[in-house]
């Protein structure tokens, strides 16, 4: 409690700031202040009133004040917009949503010898549900010619394959975004809001998420470029920012007062962009499986189908990993030099979950990346890392891209429950707590899991009586390790994520991650 004494010999009590501490202090002033107040326990008496609405505004005022201190520094800040601008201060920006990418495979008739074009922007998509609405994909490379004559045909299916990479999200082809009024600091909103942005950097390859145009006159000009800041732009430098606001509406701002140059008076200001992103892209194997827009695989009857998870989306980044992570970033002033360096940076660009960072050689960098959810590292995600870090490392060093190694672990138990619980519905409480052990979240780099945490995490389960493992080891070993108790990981190994069934060598059946119930004895 903070207290205080005035030179007159009166006590305050900086804490008293609630409604309740405010009312009971000017009562105790009314002897002081007003003694010819002497009857004031009446709760409808005028000058309770008055009083007790004194008190409600000064519980507001005292809430405002505490909000206005907490958000003035970074560790106790809540509001989005707040951590935004403290981190706009280190030049550090809070990642927008990441878009998943999948492996598409096309399937083309056994008679097709046209050359199918698939365009930038065709489009592929889950199918919609009763709970949940369709998911949209698109090709985001140049423009590809597929040679159907050149392609095998697979004996079996009697069909021929190729295969191309997908990305989630929706591309903005052209967003007229307003006309230049020839002044400094303009700033255009774009039309659409989640403007999927992974990164910005010197690296052309890394600018790719978005494209700036102007035109005036018929004439075109599309030598806009994206970059972190204006503040080391010429005068005459055609380049322009992207600020991203709490509610994911991005605007791009121009230069002027010879930072930047100023688009001509009169010239309209048009812009290519993509728009999605999130967890909600990492869908399953084999869902996405319709053409949406692509009027070429249309005309040729193809077919299509991921013959692996889509890996890598991610929401965009919350508040909580942005204080975690951004003073790494920002000691290492973005520039990759330490293993450590690399792991905080990488950490730093979302789609990315978990990173263990390994110097090979005086000049080589081996990074193994998890993607955000699990899975493997997909051919963009590569890509998009390789060009990130290519104006962060050292020009002589060699950065290598590597897929973690997910270990499946499996557990056999015997699960006594009370008479009066259903045995189905135990069965799923109880996949659960394991599975919630090995979530991709709560696991890392090369760990000891310890048989005891599973134990725990299945007696803590209200209507357990006991439980007795009868398995416990992990994949590609036959029986438990030397110590029964433990697995340890190799430090490139992370155990198998839950929702991924694994086969029982026993049954051949199928089983939530991890877990195999041998019996569930009582119940119903």
């Amino acid at each position: 409690m903070e207290i205080k004494q005035t030179t007159d010999g009166r006590v305050i009590d900086y804490m008293s700031r609630d409604y309740e501490s405010i009312l009971a202090a000017m009562h105790k002033l009314i002897p002081e202040k007003i003694p010819e107040w002497t009857d004031y326990s009446k709760q409808t008496d005028q000058g309770n009133v008055l009083l007790q609405l004194f008190a409600h505004m000064g519980d507001i005022i005292a809430y405002y004040q505490d909000r206005l201190v907490n958000e003035s520094f970074l560790g106790t800040a809540h509001e989005r917009r707040s951590i935004i601008e403290h981190l706009r201060l280190i030049g550090y920006r809070l990642a927008t949503a990441t878009p998943a990418s999948a492996e598409l495979t096309i399937d083309f008739p056994a008679d097709c010898v046209d050359i199918i074009r698939i365009a930038k922007g065709d489009a592929f998509a889950t199918r919609s549900t009763r709970d949940s609405s369709s998911v949209r994909f698109e090709y985001t490379g140049s423009d590809l010619d597929i040679d159907c004559n050149s392609l095998a045909i697979d004996p079996e299916t009697d069909r021929k394959y190729y295969t191309i990479q997908i990305e989630e999200g929706r591309l903005i082809k052209e967003d007229i975004i307003g006309t230049s009024a020839g002044t400094a600091g303009q700033r255009f909103p774009l039309s659409f809001n989640r403007l999927i942005l992974r990164s910005i950097g010197s690296s052309s390859e890394v600018n790719t998420d978005i494209r700036v145009w102007t035109e005036l006159g018929g004439v075109i000009d599309a030598g806009w470029r994206l970059q972190d800041s204006l503040a080391f732009s010429r005068e005459d430098a055609q380049d322009y920012t992207i600020e991203v606001d709490a509610n994911d509406q991005a605007t791009i701002v121009f230069g002027g007062n010879g930072f930047g140059a100023i688009p001509p008076s009169g010239a309209v200001i048009k812009a290519e962009y993509r728009v999605g992103g999130g967890e909600l892209g990492n869908v399953s194997a084999a869902t996405i499986a319709t053409v949406v827009d692509a009027p070429a695989l249309s005309l040729a009857a193809a077919g299509v189908n991921n013959p692996d998870a889509a890996t890598g989306g991610a929401d965009r980044e919350s508040i909580a990993h942005a204080v975690e992570h951004a003073p790494g970033v920002f000691r290492s002033l973005k520039r990759a030099v330490t293993a450590d360096d690399y792991k905080a940076l990488a950490l730093n660009f979302n789609g990315v979950g978990k990173v263990r960072a390994e110097a090979e050689h005086w000049n080589q960098v081996t990074l193994y990346i998890a993607p955000e959810g699990g899975g493997r590292v997909s051919d963009i995600l590569t890509a998009n890392l390789l060009a990130y870090f290519e104006d962060k490392r050292p020009l002589s060093t060699i950065i290598e891209i590597a897929d973690v190694d997910y270990v499946k672990i499996y557990l056999a138990a015997t699960v006594g429950i009370e008479s009066y619980y259903s045995k189905s519905e135990m069965q799923v409480k109880i996949e659960e707590a394991v599975a919630n052990l090995l979530a991709f979240d709560n696991v890392d780099f090369g760990q000891i899991i310890y048989l005891s945490k599973f134990y725990e995490a299945i007696e803590a389960i209200e209507g357990v009586r006991f439980v007795t493992v009868s398995e416990f080891f992990r994949e590609g070993v036959a029986g438990p390790d030397d110590d029964p108790g433990k697995i340890q990981l190799s430090p490139s190994e992370i155990p198998r994520i839950p929702g991924s069934a694994v086969e029982d060598p026993e049954t051949d059946q199928t089983y939530a991650a991890g877990v195999r119930l041998v019996a569930i004895e009582g119940g119903y």
